[in-house]
């Protein structure tokens, strides 16, 4: 610190005091009693007022650098200590201030995005040995009904199930699902996601929670949303165009005389209302499929068997696309399926591969079987334009498709069907190929 001005000031005050000490020694010399008792005064004045100017000069020096330390930045420097001896610790103190503030409002963004997430989020923070609770977001605490205590300890006399089950854990890194009982409610399963992470010499503890039930609420609101969308979407379609045709048609018939023009118009309006009537009876019947699937009448039948049947009704369409057929799906294993439902399925499935391989020169599709960890997978993949990335979560949605002259029901059904078997039926894509796998259990 550039405190010259500081030493100056103190050295001009200790050569003043050496002079009036001199002048004291040399009055009494000459037998000025008198004098050199006033001079010896005055000296001992000085040197108050020296020990006080060092004393609040030092004492000012310390408490800022204890506010530095303390992170407490809410004194003020006096304009005078601003520049000359204190100029170097004012810039100092300036500049942690606006670090300080500025972290102070990144920790408040931080613990307001926590607290606006729909995951329940609890971080701890290790001190010596033991584990306090450095912040609980509002999700975790209205979840669990708990208030927002700051210590372990305290938070295991509200949820002891779920402090059991992390300490089990010995606070390692995990992601599983718990089944737990909160306050005298049923057992409740979550998923439970922890991490651990070291920060200078900080360790910190994040543990996430999901409810199930909460996950597959949403999940089926999505659903249900988007859902409606379409069915509006396709209502309006064909009872915007019926009633704007019916009042045109009232309009016409309110004429005293119709000519040979209203005939047509009357023709052409009711053929309308005829087709978007016959597409609404379809859009209707596609849904009732999807809502009435039949329970599957499950017998055992040779994998060979039901692809040859499969590939028997799909081959000519292949050759007429030149479609590359790589069958690998030579097996003498049965499996336990309604064989009708399970054909619906797999020509579903090389349709939407046909479709997907059109705007291809070499085409190719793959169909193959085998079994991994007792379940039995079938996999239909083409080397098509794939899926695109926006509507990767929509595929499986009732009516949503991206053909002209598709209904938008294939996939919704064969994935109905897959799971009325107690599988499942998924994707997955890359830039070289697509693949439709279906797992049976």
């Amino acid at each position: 610190m550039k405190n010259w001005k500081f030493h100056n000031a103190l050295f001009v005050r200790a050569v003043f005091i050496m002079m009036l000490c001199f002048l004291c020694v040399f009055l009494i010399f000459k037998m000025f009693y008198y004098n050199a008792m006033l001079v010896a005064v005055f000296a001992l004045v000085m040197l108050a007022e020296m020990y006080f100017y060092v004393r609040n000069q030092s004492q000012f020096y310390d408490r800022t650098l204890l506010s530095i330390l303390h992170n407490d930045f809410s004194n003020h420097f006096p304009e005078g200590n601003k520049k000359d001896n204190f100029k170097s610790l004012y810039l100092l103190y300036e500049t942690l201030k606006l670090q300080h503030q500025e972290q102070t409002s990144k920790e408040l963004i931080y613990r307001s995005l926590l607290n606006n997430i729909d995951t329940a989020a609890l971080i701890l923070e290790k001190e010596n040995q033991d584990w306090n609770i450095f912040l609980m977001n509002d999700c975790f605490s209205d979840l669990f009904k708990v208030p927002k205590v700051s210590h372990w300890q305290y938070l295991k006399n509200y949820l002891p199930s779920l402090c059991h089950e992390i300490e089990k854990t010995e606070f390692t890194e995990l992601k599983s699902g718990i089944s737990i009982k909160i306050e005298d409610q049923d057992l409740q399963t979550f998923i439970l996601q922890t991490s651990r992470t070291q920060t200078y010499n900080k360790e910190y503890f994040i543990i996430l929670l999901d409810s199930i039930q909460r996950v597959i609420e949403k999940k089926e609101k999505e659903a249900w949303i988007n859902l409606m969308k379409i069915i509006s979407h396709e209502l309006m379609n064909s009872l915007t165009p019926i009633r704007a045709l019916s009042q045109n048609l009232l309009q016409i018939f309110d004429q005293e005389k119709l000519e040979e023009d209203d005939l047509e118009d009357i023709k052409s309006s009711i053929s309308t209302i005829i087709n978007r009537s016959d597409h609404l009876q379809v859009f209707v019947e596609n849904y009732r499929k999807l809502a009435m699937l039949p329970t599957p009448t499950k017998e055992m039948i040779p994998i060979n068997s039901l692809f040859e049947d499969c590939l028997r009704v799909m081959n000519p369409i292949l050759k007429t696309e030149n479609i590359e057929l790589i069958n690998n799906t030579h097996s003498s294993r049965s499996i336990l399926i309604d064989k009708n439902q399970m054909e619906q399925v797999i020509i579903n499935l090389i349709t939407n591969s046909i479709y997907a391989l059109k705007e291809k020169t070499q085409k190719k599709l793959f169909v193959s079987s085998y079994t991994e960890n007792n379940r039995f997978f079938i996999s239909i993949s083409d080397n098509g334009k794939g899926i695109d990335p926006e509507i990767q979560d929509k595929v499986f949605l009732p009516f949503f498709t991206t053909r002209k002259d598709g209904a938008g029901i294939g996939l919704t059904l064969s994935k109905n069907i897959i799971e009325a078997h107690g599988g499942y039926l998924n994707y997955h894509t890359d830039e070289d190929k697509t693949s439709f796998i279906i797992c049976l259990i």
